[in-house]
């Protein structure tokens, strides 16, 4: 597993854009996730649906409040 590495909204946002990674907010609860939801961002469930299928080199911000 890579290092964590804290990251600026400013920085991740272009990469999330362009699809260089994957922005995905960290709540287990639907509710939630509406409710923290940035723009482009999946949910913690739809990440665990598509985790496998993931590239190994794919970047993955994770975030919560």
């Amino acid at each position: 597993m890579a290092d964590v590495t804290r990251v600026k909204p400013a920085e991740v946002y272009p990469r999330v854009k362009s699809g260089e990674c994957l922005l995905v907010c960290a709540y287990d609860s639907d509710e939630a996730f509406r409710a923290m939801r940035l723009e482009g961002a999946i949910s913690l469930r739809e990440f665990k649906s598509r985790v496998a299928g993931l590239p190994k080199d794919q970047e993955i911000v994770f975030y919560c409040a």
